[in-house]
């Protein structure tokens, strides 16, 4: 397979599955393992991800500039930036600790990628199949200890296979939220909590980042952008109508199709 082709398929993967539950870092590492593509100082991987969150930038670009200009003088404004903060607090203290342990062992062994990527999709059954009448149903409002759980939640995350979006999305159902907010929310969590990690494996990988193959990451880039731009203006009413159990599926078969592959590779 060409660089080229391996280059628009990772790009496609992270942007369609960037902001739904089933883990686009899972994903990018077993298809990056079965592929054998591996940019210099992980470069392409680390810039692509950036297509996916200018998604976001672009589709929330009006509700994102009311509230950076008016949090100063809007209680509700200011309330919900500092919900995010909380929230997004857990993942900068725990994700300092254990960068070095997540990026050299977790990220490096498929095997944890498989089974998480199985038995996230096993609870998000469970979960979607829960009764529970919410409590919270817009994401601009919810208690602050909502929003700090939430962002515990989200540290799960750390763990490849078990999915930003779907950590958040679950831990806020579990709180209380709806479907919807709870999505919605992980969007804008998305911001800060990307934003930031992106910048740090730049920082930390600086001396090893390779742009000779900027034509590749440009393409990367470009499609991630699209796809997410996709995924983030339609999720929400997908999941309103047909709830997780699709993408509860989908990891549970790419998990098998993994342990197959590792199995087939004698990697197992």
């Amino acid at each position: 397979m060409s660089d080229w082709i391996a280059a628009i398929i990772l790009g496609l993967v992270e942007g369609l599955t960037e902001f739904i539950p089933v883990s686009s870092t899972g994903h990018m590492l077993l298809l990056g393992h079965f592929m054998g593509f591996e940019s210099t100082g992980k470069t392409f991987e680390i810039v692509i991800q950036l297509g996916a969150l200018l998604a976001i930038i672009s589709v929330y670009f009006k509700r994102l500039w009311t509230l950076a200009t008016r949090w100063p003088f809007d209680p509700e404004a200011r309330r919900f930036l500092i919900g995010l903060m909380v929230a997004f607090a857990p993942a900068v203290v725990i994700g300092l600790f254990a960068y070095d342990f997540i990026k050299t062992v977790l990220f490096e062994t498929p095997l944890v990628i498989c089974i998480a990527l199985i038995v996230g999709g096993i609870l998000l059954l469970m979960l979607d199949r829960m009764k529970k009448i919410p409590t919270y149903l817009e994401a601009d409002r919810y208690p602050v200890r909502v929003y700090f759980l939430i962002g515990m939640f989200q540290c799960l995350a750390m763990i490849p296979g078990v999915s930003r979006s779907g950590a958040t999305i679950a831990g806020g159902m579990l709180l209380g939220t709806d479907k919807r907010s709870a999505a919605e929310f992980s969007f804008f969590l998305a911001l800060p909590t990307m934003g930031s990690a992106v910048a740090y494996d730049l920082f930390r990988s600086w001396d090893g980042l390779d742009f000779s193959d900027f034509g590749l990451i440009a393409v990367g880039f470009i499609v991630a952008f699209v796809s997410a731009l996709a995924v983030v203006r339609f999720l929400l009413d997908f999941v309103s109508r047909h709830g997780f159990a699709p993408f509860a599926w989908w990891r549970i078969a790419v998990g098998l199709a993994g342990l197959a592959g590792l199995a087939a590779t004698g990697a197992l």
